[in-house]
């Protein structure tokens, strides 16, 4: 996104995609969790965690600069207005409404250039917030190197993330009780989510093959072995899996190229993808260059509005057929499709920026503005009562207790209860409309997990 926003994604535009996954660094410390959820050593439950002092204390918000890899790539995105002034008008209105656990919260905004990402660069990355600035919590948009959350999690330090990346339950707990998302779902609920949708809207009707572009990454290797390739077999589909090297731009497009001359040669028409990492806007430009046409299925981990908003470099009519599902309105749909705002959290987040003096034309607009409230509010909601036990262990465990009270701007309903890192519990089926070259919210909002 943004910053998250996904363009950053694009940071595959130059060797950029270096960043969407790496193994390094801090990457195989496994910290502690809480009890009943796994991990190593008892993370502590009492006294104060690091960057909290008796009035104050430090949070940390990542935003990054697309200026270099959208010169090279020549990509279009909306602007996303000011972050460092959005993350500013949320220390003045969290401060003002009680504080984070009756104290000051101290936010710091840190650009991070997406073109130089790279196992390293998230490390100093993690080194400066850690250590530099000694934050309690940190907000991470646009971190796709795998070291990074590892990194945070072995220095204590909370992470609620803000990128569309792939956190299954396995690295939530793993790295418990430091990581969590306060906007996007848990990896293996939108899995599940995303194969049985398509299995409602027929997708795979009148075909017994199936392509997948997925990331090659451990993550999406195991959701997908483990949760699709059985759904698929149920479903008489047999998929011929493209594993995509996204560590560079020559990766990418070598392996995005292959999985073309591979489809069209078994006679794939269906298309769909796993693992974000902006492949599905890659493939469809390669796709067009080998003449291959499927039909092709999306989320929102493959940044919907970023699709038609290309035309120039991304042909629409390799959109025609598209469904899938949508959980972030600001990248799934227009506002004409879903009002503006749409939700009371939303009403709640466009007020915090509005007392600022700052407005959004449009939700995409708000697409980095929202994750930020979101990860600020749920910081507030699960420190309330903490007192002087500010600490990543406590805070997991008020947090949980939140349940339904939580509801993250970014998408739709909330869930928070025992085992949960994921605030977000709510997605819509989505459909490509040629009349408005966009996608549609298709139906009811369907939630990941039952209450």
């Amino acid at each position: 996104m943004r910053v998250h926003d996904w363009s950053l994604a694009l940071r595959a535009g130059v060797a950029a995609v270096a960043a969407v996954v790496a193994f390094a660094g801090c990457s195989s410390v496994m910290p502690g969790a809480l009890d009943g959820d796994g991990g190593g050593d008892a993370a502590p439950r009492t006294g104060a965690g690091p960057g909290v002092t008796a009035d104050s204390v430090k949070v940390v918000f990542v935003g990054v600069d697309l200026k270099a890899t959208a010169s090279v790539t020549g990509f279009k995105t909306a602007d996303a207005g000011d972050p460092a002034r959005q993350v500013k008008a949320l220390e003045t209105w969290v401060n003002a409404n009680g504080g984070i656990a009756g104290r000051k919260m101290v936010a710091v905004y840190r650009n991070y250039e997406a073109a130089d990402d790279s196992p390293a660069a998230e490390e100093r990355l993690c080194n400066q917030i850690t250590q530099d600035d000694k934050a309690f919590a940190v907000v991470l948009t646009g971190q796709f190197q795998s070291n990074a959350r590892p990194c945070y999690a072995s220095r204590r330090t909370l992470v609620l993330d803000a990128t569309l990346v792939a956190n299954d339950q396995s690295t939530f707990t793993k790295l418990a009780p430091y990581l969590w998302s306060a906007s996007y779902p848990d990896y293996d609920e939108f899995v599940r989510a995303f194969l049985g949708s398509l299995e409602q809207q027929q997708y795979f009707a009148g075909t017994t093959k199936a392509g997948v572009v997925a990331a090659d990454t451990p993550t999406n290797r195991t959701a997908y072995e483990r949760l699709a390739v059985p759904e698929l077999k149920r479903l008489n589909v047999t998929p011929t899996v493209a594993w995509i090297d996204t560590t560079d731009l020559g990766t990418l497009n070598a392996g995005l190229n292959q999985a073309a001359v591979d489809f069209r040669a078994k006679g794939v028409e269906r298309v769909f993808f796993l693992g974000g990492a902006r492949m599905a806007s890659f493939f469809l430009t390669v796709a067009a260059a080998q003449s291959f046409t499927a039909r092709y299925a999306l989320s929102s981990f493959d940044n919907l509005t970023f699709l038609v908003n290309n035309p120039a470099t991304i042909p629409r009519e390799g959109l025609q057929g598209a469904v899938g599902i949508g959980f972030n309105p600001s990248q799934d749909v227009p506002d004409s499709a879903y009002p503006f705002p749409g939700t009371d959290a939303e009403r709640a987040c466009v007020d915090i920026y509005a007392a600022d003096g700052q407005k959004f034309a449009t939700r995409e607009n708000a697409r980095v503005a929202f994750p930020y409230c979101d990860a600020a509010l749920l910081l507030q909601a699960g420190a309330r009562n903490l007192g002087a036990d500010l600490n990543a262990s406590a805070w997991s465990q008020a947090a949980r207790a939140l349940g339904t009270q939580f509801r993250p701007a970014t998408g739709f309903s909330g869930l928070l209860g025992p085992g949960r890192f994921s605030a977000a519990n709510g997605y819509r089926a989505i459909a490509y409309d040629g009349g408005c070259g966009c996608f549609a919210y298709q139906g009811e909002e369907v939630p990941f997990a039952a209450r």
